[in-house]
């Protein structure tokens, strides 16, 4: 069936337009049999000064130093684990994450979960483009080109248009153009994070046994819940918030390439950065409890924050062109009929304006706090959905991947999977209910009687997989193929090839 986000179809179409141009599934004649690129598109999106702000926000929330390790390295050991899966969804199908959740949302109730994901990446780009920003004005205010003190906002407004633009440009070409940024600039931004850390850790006076602020240090049910705050925007929380984008990219990888090395490439490349700049922020902030990037690099580094402001530009920029080019598949899954490279420029005018936002936003850790708990509202009930959908019932009712790419109006996918809907929206409220933010609005009531313990990652997920995961075999039609005594086959939902006489077969995916 013709797949109607693609405006035509035949030779002339696949001649004009490159095959990332549309959603499609990737051949395997055009897939990488070399892993190492995941490697390095995951590592290079978390090689970011976001994550020395992650790791510097438990330490400015009143956590101490090892409480937030801690928080950390649990946190997003558990959150990259099951990142990984959705990795091999990815490899296995050649479907981005947004195409992928048809199946489990249906055909149109699938624009819910894609139109959210297209507005949140905008959010993200511009969360990681201020910080770039943020970086270059104390860059700027150490070489006296600015007054460090001063508001600057025409200067700020006019850098960022320009980082924006280089953003937009190498997303422009797609996913090569990406692997091979994140190929030839990891690297050496390895090497300087590597003299960064030798010089923090053995240089500086960094307080190692930092229990909390003095006079105010943080104990009993107080300690717990602010490490449960911290573990849902840093720790764990982290890792789902990747969950969305893995396929994305995965799914250029070959089928040939064994799972465990695909997964094992991706899971090390998200968790070695986030954490080691995680501590490296905290540690960072012991010393002053700051959480504004710039300032917590010019305050401890001094001189040596021209080669390192420098340097850590790559960061941000290899997020961001992973946001972008998010942003344009997951629109795309909208049916809309717009080749990706022109969503790329659309999604860097909404982002610019998002960035102006945000440099009018004073307290910066309140804004990223509750944004990045926000996000996990969606996606741990998301990933829920998707695990159980793809791990349980495809087991049990296989179907074919090809079916995902069909038009609207497929008879071999439902119009809208109201198990899947309803578990994603049960999910999202479960997640509010167990959530304690920094805002009144995202501290939800149970969470409130229990003391400001934050267990919404965990209600969320587990709340829309259960019902998911007792809807769904009522509610959603998994399709398998019937072959007749003529050796004609066709595809039905399982519960009518449970009521044929004939043999059935189930292609997996």
């Amino acid at each position: 069936m013709h797949n109607s986000s693609t405006p035509q179809s035949g030779p002339a179409m696949e001649q004009a337009e490159d095959f990332e141009a549309w959603l499609q599934p990737i051949p395997e004649s055009a897939r990488t049999r070399k892993v190492s690129g995941q490697f390095w598109i995951w590592a290079g999106a978390n090689l970011a000064p976001i994550n020395w702000v992650l790791g510097a926000l438990g330490i400015n929330l009143g956590l101490g130093f090892a409480d937030t390790v801690t928080v950390l390295v649990l946190g997003n050991l558990i959150g990259m684990l099951l990142f990984g899966c959705f990795v091999l969804l990815g490899q296995k199908t050649g479907a981005t994450g947004m195409v992928l959740a048809r199946a489990a949302f249906g055909r149109r109730g699938n624009y819910l979960p894609a139109a959210i994901q297209a507005l949140l990446v905008v959010g993200w780009c511009a969360v990681n483009t201020w910080i770039i920003l943020d970086l270059v004005m104390a860059l700027f205010g150490t070489l006296g080109w600015v007054d460090p003190d001063a508001h600057n906002y025409a200067w700020k407004i006019g850098v960022a248009t320009f980082i924006m633009a280089a953003q937009v440009a190498i997303a422009w070409f797609g996913y090569k153009a990406i692997a091979a940024f994140e190929k030839w600039t990891v690297p050496p931004t390895i090497i300087i994070l590597v003299v960064m850390s030798a010089v923090a850790w053995f240089g500086l006076k960094i307080d190692w046994t930092y229990a909390g602020p003095a006079g105010n240090i943080l104990e009993g049910s107080e300690r717990i819940a602010a490490m449960s705050a911290v573990m849902t925007a840093i720790g764990i929380g982290w890792g789902i918030t990747w969950f969305t984008y893995a396929a994305d990219y995965s799914r250029f990888v070959s089928t040939t390439v064994p799972k465990k090395k695909v997964y094992l490439a991706s899971v090390l490349g998200q968790f070695i950065p986030v954490v080691w700049l995680g501590v490296l922020g905290a540690s960072l902030a012991t010393n002053s409890g700051e959480v504004d990037p710039g300032k917590l690099i010019v305050q401890n580094f001094g001189a040596m924050a021209l080669p390192v402001l420098l340097m850590v530009l790559h960061g941000p920029i290899a997020t961001n062109i992973l946001n972008i080019y998010t942003f344009s598949v997951a629109t795309q899954a909208l049916d809309i009929t717009i080749s990706r490279r022109k969503l790329n420029l659309f999604v860097g005018v909404f982002s610019l304006i998002a960035v102006v936002f945000f440099i009018f936003q004073e307290d910066f850790a309140s804004v990223l706090d509750a944004w990045l708990i926000g996000l996990v509202a969606w996606v741990a009930a998301w990933g829920g959905v998707m695990l159980v959908h793809y791990f349980w019932l495809e087991k049990r009712w296989p179907g074919k991947v090809e079916r995902l790419f069909d038009g609207v109006g497929t008879r071999r996918l439902p119009v809208v999977n109201w198990a899947g809907v309803t578990a994603l929206l049960a999910g999202i409220a479960a997640t509010w209910l167990f959530m304690y933010g920094l805002i009144p609005i995202m501290q939800g009531p149970i969470a409130v009687a229990l003391g400001g313990w934050d267990l919404s990652w965990l209600a969320g997920g587990l709340t829309s997989a259960a019902v998911y995961a007792v809807l769904g075999p009522r509610l959603h039609r998994p399709y398998v193929t019937v072959t007749d005594d003529a050796g004609t086959s066709a595809a039905v939902s399982a519960p009518d090839a449970a009521q044929a006489p004939q043999p059935v077969s189930a292609v997996e995916l």
